[in-house]
């Protein structure tokens, strides 16, 4: 009997401090989900990844989301900062595919063009798709898992600007981008790494495995609704349940940064550019946007 009341309160003992565990994470990551996309656009407008990274170590996250740093721009201008982005992550998985890479007739025989252009057709529409693009809407951050796939260019000069119709802001991608010199000239901002990219079409060697559904970039999991914040540090990744009070700490320093940076301007008589116009004072910011006041006061 004493042995079984021993059990009971080691058990009963488990459960509290599990059940303090589990409301103690949930109280530090709070309701953030509930939040629409468009106050965590107008939020994350102008954040620098600098920033976001350290508003992820105030909360706890430190070392969390930041991509591996061989995820860079293509290009970048930093007069008009152009190249920086920040939205909502979209994601898309593509791998290598287990298919044979021919429609199983002789290419090299004229006679058999047509069968090739049905089989291209076919692989387009059917096998490596881009059906994540209705998806994509006002303020997107396409996020596309397509490493190792057999030199395939997920990405072209074409297929981006279609996606940058429909709203997308960026695209990270894991490699997989081909018509560099045409993206650059038509400055759609891409985060890629380089040394992956790829240069033959997608038929025949990639297909498209999941849309909307978490992947892993620069070593990184991302989730659909993610905040991706994107500038020549890098690319950053966060998590939707701590996006607004990252987003405010973010905010919070890149305002301080503004204010101490512009004074240092002043006195040395440098001319102001964009990284030093005032910003909205955060707690009128935050008020506007209908958040606490205060994200390091326990409301």
């Amino acid at each position: 009997m004493e042995l079984q009341r021993k059990v009971c309160k080691i058990l009963l003992a488990g459960i509290v401090s599990a059940a303090f565990l589990t409301n103690g994470l949930m109280a530090q990551e709070g309701n953030d989900n509930d939040v629409s996309d468009e106050v965590l656009l107008e939020l994350y407008d102008g954040a620098r990844v600098a920033d976001v990274v350290d508003g992820l170590a105030t909360v706890g996250y430190i070392d969390v989301g930041v991509m591996h740093p061989r995820m860079a721009p293509l290009w970048k201008d930093v007069q008009s900062m152009d190249h920086r982005i920040s939205g909502i992550a979209v994601t898309a998985r593509y791998g290598p595919t287990n298919r044979p890479k021919h429609p199983g007739a002789d290419l090299t025989d004229p006679a058999n063009y047509e069968v090739y252009r049905e089989w291209r057709g076919y692989w387009y529409w059917q096998i490596s798709d881009e059906s994540f693009a209705e998806y994509i809407k006002p303020g997107t951050v396409l996020v596309i898992d397509n490493a190792g796939v057999n030199d395939a260019g997920s990405t072209g000069s074409f297929n981006i600007m279609d996606w940058t119709e429909r709203g997308m802001v960026g695209l990270v991608s894991a490699g997989g981008v081909r018509d560099i010199d045409e993206i650059i000239l038509q400055r759609n901002p891409v985060y890629t790494d380089y040394y992956d990219r790829g240069r033959g079409e997608r038929i025949g060697r990639n297909e498209l495995l999941d849309v909307q559904r978490p992947v892993v970039v620069g070593d990184v999991t991302v989730f659909p609704g993610d905040v991706i914040v994107a500038d020549t540090d890098g690319v950053v990744v966060v998590p939707r349940r701590v996006a607004v009070r990252v987003g405010q700490i973010a905010y919070q320093e890149l305002v301080d940064d503004i204010d101490n940076r512009r004074a240092l301007y002043e006195r040395l008589g440098l001319e102001f550019d964009d990284t030093v116009r005032i910003r909205e004072e955060p707690e009128i910011f935050f008020e506007r946007l209908g958040l606490p006041l205060d994200p390091n006061v326990a409301e």
